[in-house]
């Protein structure tokens, strides 16, 4: 089976390790352009086209796919590029750039997509992020037969798994591309004999993942303590929960609900105790003890290596962090 598979980040890289490994023909693979990153904003490639690069496989990195679109020159090059690898099936993993029309008729067996949650829940951009943050007790990864919709087309093959009580989305984003690899893999071996079994979405429990954006990342001390406990682990690695103290932003990395009540006198974000076993700070409807933290520039730190440069005192309290320079 000859594929072509599109994708960009350390997710997709691994369903590429995974196909190629399993002796998949991989005769193109479209990734984003590179990238400006690091401190001295130089181009980078993406985890999938460096994957590719050593492994001999060509690479288009078109800006879009839109042939009547702000790049259509990109768009033809690209489409020729598809057409000619004759490819059976294209496989897709978090691309991040949307397949017009024409993408999915050009493979035989059209685009095969690995979502990573259990559809038609957290359809869209950020599933691993949404699903820990709205408590969700499993998830998954669903392959799916694309269509013009957005995360919309028919089921092929679905995996559960749990979502553990100290799960971040670096960990479970882990868990869940090692899973699509292997489901990948599966769901072409079965393609190439007829054996996939398409399955409608069903119309109730559609949810959408919106994109994570930066000013998600400050933390309402208001909220209730499992709520903001939550938003701690989806938004590690990025954007990572942030407050300020002082005018001086913290990023909060790790933590745990406090068993002892919340003190009635006490005001939202006031920080009761800071010391080796963590910075307890008045939420909503509870105690929060944060046990990771770190400082605009610096490393992410225990509590107590933190507090040794950042001493922090009962009394003080952590405000919003509107305006505050990120870490």
């Amino acid at each position: 089976m000859k594929i072509v598979f599109a994708g960009t980040p350390e997710f997709a890289r691994v369903a590429l390790e995974r196909l190629h490994a399993a002796g998949f023909q991989i005769g193109l693979v479209l990734t984003q352009p590179d990238r400006p990153a690091g401190r001295g904003m130089k181009l980078h490639a993406s985890p999938v086209k460096q994957f590719a690069l050593v492994h001999g496989i060509p690479v288009a990195q078109p800006r879009s796919l839109r042939l009547d679109g702000k790049f259509p020159q990109d768009a033809t090059m690209a489409r020729e590029a598809l057409l000619a690898t004759d490819a059976d099936v294209m496989v897709v993993a978090a691309y991040g750039l949307i397949l017009p029309p024409w993408t999915l008729e050009v493979p035989r067996l059209g685009c095969l997509n690995i979502h990573a949650s259990l559809l038609p829940r957290w359809r869209g951009a950020a599933p691993i992020h949404r699903a820990i943050e709205a408590g969700d007790a499993e998830t998954g990864v669903t392959i799916m037969q694309m269509d013009a919709g957005l995360d919309t087309g028919d089921m092929l093959l679905v995996e559960r798994r749990p979502i553990a009580a100290t799960d971040t989305t670096a960990s479970l984003h882990d868990g869940l591309a090692a899973l699509g690899g292997r489901l990948i893999v599966e769901a072409l071996k079965l393609a190439a004999c007829g054996g996939l079994m398409p399955i409608k979405q069903p119309e109730a429990g559609v949810t959408y993942a919106h994109k994570i954006e930066k000013a998600e990342s400050a933390i309402d001390w208001a909220l209730p303590v499992a709520v903001i406990q939550r938003r701690i682990r989806a938004f590690d690695p990025f954007p990572g929960a942030s407050t300020v103290l002082a005018g001086e932003a913290v990023k909060l990395w790790k933590s745990e609900i406090d068993s002892k009540p919340r003190p009635s006198d006490a005001g939202i974000g006031t920080i009761l105790s800071a010391n080796s076993e963590g910075v307890r700070v008045v939420c909503g409807d509870g105690v929060l003890r944060v046990t990771e933290l770190q400082r605009p520039g610096g490393k992410r730190l225990p509590a107590a290596d933190f507090l040794r440069g950042f001493p922090l005192s009962a009394g003080a309290a952590f405000a919003s962090p509107a305006g505050a320079e990120p870490v």
